[in-house]
């Protein structure tokens, strides 16, 4: 008999991140985010390519390492592309989750995204 797992709510639940880890959470999201090159939208989600830098990949890192708990509903990918191609940030997931993904990313940026 398999046992179904029960889906966790598409909201944040920012009590999962420690509370001298959230600030630095949110400059680290802010950070990322604003290296935005591209977005591309995908069935279940968003692919975001990020601009090049000597830490985009550490801070992607830094920023899912975190995110995780606080959205874990959330699947992420990070893919870096073969000669100095771009790197993009996948946040993906069921029903709901892009939705969910544009009003965070647009809330930690202020709405500066064209998301078309």
């Amino acid at each position: 008999m398999t046992e179904k797992v029960k889906a966790s709510p598409l909201a944040c639940d920012m009590s999962a991140i420690a509370p001298d880890q959230r600030e630095e959470h949110l400059a680290t999201s802010r950070d990322l985010f604003s290296r935005l090159v591209s977005v591309r939208e995908l069935t279940n989600g968003y692919a975001f390519e990020l601009g090049d830098g000597p830490d985009v990949i550490v801070k992607a890192a830094q920023f899912i390492s975190l995110e995780k708990l606080c959205c874990p509903f959330l699947q992420f990918a990070v893919e870096v592309e073969a000669e100095a191609g771009p790197i993009w940030l996948r946040l993906i997931g069921r029903e709901g989750v892009k939705e969910f993904v544009r009003e965070e990313i647009n809330g930690i940026l202020g709405g500066a995204i064209d998301w078309r």
